[in-house]
């Protein structure tokens, strides 16, 4: 049985670390799929999120500039980084709080990696920018726990 909810858990984790799914799609897995305790879903989700942040930010752009120079990548490569540019133009503004903001709306193209994608591109360090993009996390964690629950409330 402990390993069975060990499973679980991992499960949770790995799926909050998978760019677009993240922790939007990792909470409902964990507490709506698997039926795990909402703040539990949520630490283990916030926490597997966070994972790939710091490397993103550190190892994006030269993983890009390789990639570049072969040509089955150069247009996938391309396409991130204009869409990162585009997204970059809406953080520049207000900078922290922008990525803060851009992280924390649980909404199809934000959250995490493209939160770490966007502070590449704008050159942000790792100490500046991923504070933001946790606050951004948590939030959009609660967000997603709410909307769970609500999920859950309706099926019950």
């Amino acid at each position: 049985m402990a390993k069975e909810l060990l499973l679980e858990y991992i499960t949770v984790l790995f799926w909050s670390m998978v760019p677009i799914v993240e922790l939007r799609g990792a909470i409902p897995i964990g507490t709506m799929a698997l039926d795990l305790p909402m703040w539990s879903t949520y630490i283990v989700a916030v926490i597997g999120n966070l994972i790939p942040v710091p490397f993103i930010i550190k190892f994006i752009r030269p993983i890009f500039e390789y990639l570049e120079s072969k040509p089955a990548f150069k247009n996938l490569v391309a396409h991130y980084i204009d869409k990162a540019n585009r997204n970059a133009q809406k953080v520049r503004n207000y900078k922290m709080w922008g990525l803060f903001i851009f992280v924390a709306l649980p909404l199809p193209g934000t959250g995490a990696w493209t939160g770490a994608l966007v502070a590449a591109i704008m050159d942000m360090r790792i100490k500046d920018s991923f504070l933001p993009i946790a606050l951004g996390v948590a939030t959009a964690g609660l967000i997603m726990i709410i909307l769970s629950a609500f999920g859950i409330n309706i099926m019950q």
